[in-house]
């Protein structure tokens, strides 16, 4: 939904982090030590927290949290139902406009969200790196508190719930409406002992009901991996937690050096961006140093594919090059605010460089970057 670019107030607080052990049946952390939240920043600036030079790749596993109320459910009028489950399916509606309901698909009633995403890993692959991401809105028709935004459970595919705490600085900004965060933790270790399937992830902390900012919320599992048969690549995460307006604003990841006609994929996380409300994009810019005293060449290339419009990229969506798509449960075509989209480079890889640079804008909303991933041909 739309809101005004003037922060109201943000918090501070300290913190702890840790992975902690199964949840059990009675709805608590097996052997989780006591620790208090996490430190929080209005705004955490994007920085770089993987990078490697190898053969292999990156993928992601990814669903919402909330959606709104469906056909067939208690209270709403059934033309509001109709209109939550047309959205579902791919149409226009923004989340403001609904009454929300938590996605709960684990049948446990110790948890009130969860929603499971595929991780698809090649054969042959080793897990070099994994990280967790999940944020949302904490205040709609309630308001959650802040104090859960770094605690969160996962259960890797035939596995049990652990609980997972966030190992760094959360971003949280209450602004005009919305009260918006991420949070993260690096879950390597549990997603190198697992096999490749379908994750689970519970208890993302967002809030439910109805208001003008609307409910959003969701969760992004990227997982980096080595495998000698694919191509020499760049791998690089980069994240932060930033609010996204009309002046946009770039990401550089520098150190990036391929080759003309390489390949190349990129990943973007990014919270309430809505379907149909046109005016965001995404524009890459690769640059090619020269010799001493020359200007360096520079390619610009407005991103865009079949699920995202050029004038519209952040549009709800869960997306990805290819044919088949990894599964979700459920895998609702329009998030009601939550994007975790993947774009091929190609076009704007085509002649060389050095230097890769994305800006993402927003005109007509405000939205919120929290994370940033790139797989890119280092060689022909």
């Amino acid at each position: 939904m739309r809101h005004p670019l003037v922060p109201l107030l943000h918090r501070v607080t300290a913190g702890a982090l840790v992975l902690a052990g199964s949840w059990t049946a009675s709805g608590g952390p097996a052997a989780a030590s006591a620790a208090p939240p996490a430190p929080e920043a209005s705004r955490v600036a994007f920085t770089e927290r993987y990078h490697a030079l190898q053969h292999g790749g990156i993928v992601r596993a990814a669903n919402a949290s909330i959606s709104c109320r469906a056909a067939g459910a208690a209270g709403g009028s059934r033309a509001a139902r109709d209109a939550c489950s047309a959205a579902r399916s791919g149409g226009t509606g923004v989340n403001g406009r609904f009454d929300t309901e938590y996605i709960d698909v684990d049948r446990d009633p110790n948890t009130y969200n969860s929603s499971r995403a595929e991780v698809r890993l090649p054969k042959g692959a080793r897990v070099s790196y994994a990280r967790l991401y999940w944020g949302g809105n904490l205040r709609v028709g309630e308001q959650k508190p802040a104090k859960d935004d770094g605690r969160v459970l996962i259960a890797e595919p035939g596995g049990e719930y652990k609980e997972v705490l966030a190992d760094t600085v959360v971003g949280h900004q209450v602004t005009s409406g919305a009260d918006a965060f991420q949070a993260s933790a690096d879950v390597t270790e549990l997603v190198r002992g697992s096999r490749p399937g379908l994750y689970m992830v519970a208890q993302v902390n967002v809030a439910g009901g109805r208001s003008a900012a609307g409910a959003w919320g969701g969760w992004t599992l990227v997982v980096a991996y080595e495998n000698k048969a694919e191509p020499l690549r760049h791998l690089a995460v980069w994240d932060g937690f930033e609010a996204i307006g009309a002046a946009g604003r770039e990401f550089r990841l520098p150190g990036l050096r391929f080759p003309a006609r390489a390949g190349g994929r990129a990943g973007l996380v990014t919270y309430d961006g809505d379907r149909g409300v046109t005016g965001d994009t995404l524009t890459l810019r690769t640059s090619r140093t020269k010799k001493a005293g020359q200007r360096p060449r520079t390619t610009v290339t407005r991103l865009s594919d079949r699920y995202n419009p050029r004038d519209d990229v952040l549009n709800s969506t869960i997306s990805e090059p290819g044919k088949a798509a990894p599964r979700r449960v459920p895998a609702y075509t329009n998030t009601l605010g939550y994007d975790s989209d993947v774009f091929d480079l190609r076009r704007g890889l085509r002649d060389g460089g050095d230097r890769l640079a994305f800006r993402l804008a927003s005109r007509r909303d405000v939205v919120w970057a929290g994370a940033l991933f790139a797989a890119v041909d280092a060689k022909r």
